[in-house]
């Protein structure tokens, strides 16, 4: 119960010692306000937006039974929420055939890299940290989800451990996302073309200052993509008139946004046709040429590599070095090679923080794009169960990987690492628009052949051509294109 010292933030620029009262008596006589709630905006809001209504008269193609099982064309699976995760799916397959045991978000950091005390501690697990269902969003029909929506609520635990019903926390949804496959047959001229149907899992988080929207995303064609979207308010300090710093950018007169980096990982506990699967790295490689085999040096390699021990490996664009899930015990038909499913997480900056500062420390998975460790019951959480104030990662995916256990043919979990870099920009104030950044899960040699085949080509009757448009009826062959004539 003793003050020991009062410490007071530092904002200064560039030029200025990174501790150290450097500002005026009137602190906030150079700031100027900002608004985004809608009634508030000095000009309001845009007048020549007209309705745009996704209508289903037919009602949703998916249907839903035992409370939580989804059945939606050629996909079932299972759903479930829990304050550590939010939405996770289970026992997925299509067709009748196995692809994922369990596909959730297992964490995320937020490191910021403004070196002045206290901001040098900031460093966010908003997964691990507060407890992601206890910022869940309660989600708002016809806002956050379009269409034909069924709701799923959740279960959050008070501080006696008894539970607390949360309402609407997953919304399931159908959308539209452009074209699935076309083809114009150049000598006949018939084209034929489908639309790409998604079924959407989602769910919203206000984690403080930000908001992180959480899509699982299946199609016809047997893929699932997660997609994570960043908005809401980026965090900000003050800083002196007329100053600039390298670790943030000016976003308003008197408003600093701090450098920082998002960094999530997806855990994936694949059942390729089941539980025995093997991680395989693919590259393509460029081969010299030789008169016998590249004599025009046109040809290239395509390597594969299998993945003995548990690890964690980094994506590299140049080679083309993919990952693939492989059930070496079951071949497929036509092109003889192990059925399985390809993991395409997108090649983002890693972690920045110098190798053995706390802010690396805490966040060992933070380190490479992908880890292959082997199952043990409840390794669920990449940067370890207990994040809160820690200073180094334990029991996180680093440790399980450092086991080296054998990940050949054996139940294996991929964890997938992305993030963003997030060095603000003057548009992201006072609310950002959304960043996004994709996992694609898809079949690679699991089928005979384009499993959206069998997609029915339909023409939107409720499409029409606009009023004084630019393309003439006799231009406009998307419905004859839809319709396969």
């Amino acid at each position: 119960m003793t003050l020991l010292r009062i410490d007071q933030p530092a904002t200064g620029g560039v030029d200025d010692e990174l501790v150290g009262v450097t500002n005026k008596v009137g602190v906030l006589d150079h700031c100027r306000p900002a608004e985004y709630i809608p009634e508030l905006l000095p000009n309001g809001t845009r007048k020549d937006v007209k309705p745009l209504t996704v209508l289903q008269p037919e009602g949703p193609s998916f249907a839903i039974s035992d409370s939580n099982l989804i059945e939606w064309q050629k996909w079932r699976f299972r759903v479930t929420f829990n304050p550590r995760e939010g939405a996770v799916l289970h026992d997925v397959r299509y067709d009748g055939r196995s692809v994922l045991y369990r596909l959730s978000m297992s964490d995320m950091t937020v490191p910021y890299a403004d070196p002045r005390p206290p901001f040098h501690r900031k460093q966010a697990f908003d997964f691990g940290d507060g407890g992601l269902g206890n910022c869940v969003n309660n989600l708002t029909l016809g806002c956050d989800c379009l269409g034909v929506i069924k709701y799923f609520d959740g279960l959050l635990t008070n501080p006696d451990g008894s539970p607390e019903p949360t309402k609407n926390v997953i919304c399931v949804h159908e959308q539209d996302n452009g074209i699935n496959w076309k083809h114009t047959n150049w000598r006949t001229g018939r084209a034929v073309v489908t639309r790409r149907r998604e079924l959407v899992v989602q769910y919203i988080l206000t984690l403080a200052n930000y908001e992180y929207v959480f899509a699982f995303k299946l199609d016809q064609a047997a893929g699932i993509t997660l997609e994570a979207r960043a908005t809401g308010i980026v965090s900000v300090v003050n800083i002196d008139e007329g100053k600039t710093v390298p670790w943030g950018n000016i976003v308003n007169p008197g408003t600093l946004a701090q450098n920082h980096q998002h960094i999530f990982c997806l855990r994936v506990d694949p059942a390729v046709d089941g539980h025995h699967n093997t991680l395989v790295q693919e590259e393509s490689l460029p081969a010299d040429v030789d008169p016998r085999t590249n004599p025009n040096g046109n040809f290239y390699h395509v390597n594969s590599t299998v993945i003995k021990e548990s690890a964690g490996i980094n994506l590299d664009p140049f080679n083309n070095r993919v990952f693939k899930v492989q059930n070496r015990s079951k071949m497929n038909p036509v092109s003889g090679k192990p059925v399985g499913y390809k993991i395409a997480g997108p090649p983002t900056q890693l972690l920045l923080a110098a190798p053995g500062t706390i802010q690396s420390n805490r966040a060992h998975f933070a380190r490479h794009h992908l880890w292959v460790t082997k199952y043990k019951d409840d390794e669920l959480y990449a940067g370890g169960r207990w994040t809160m104030q820690s200073r180094n990662e334990v029991a996180g995916v680093g440790d399980a990987a450092a086991r080296k256990d054998n990940v050949e043919d054996e139940d294996i979990v991929l964890w997938s690492v992305f993030g963003l870099t997030h060095n603000p920009r003057v548009e992201d104030w006072p609310v950002m628009p959304v960043e996004m950044v994709q996992v694609h899960i898809t079949p690679s040699d699991f089928f005979t052949g384009n499993p959206a085949l069998d997609v029915p080509s339909s023409a939107d009757n409720g499409s029409k051509l606009t009023e004084g448009s630019c393309c003439s009826t006799n231009g406009a062959n998307g419905a004859n294109g839809a319709n396969g004539n």
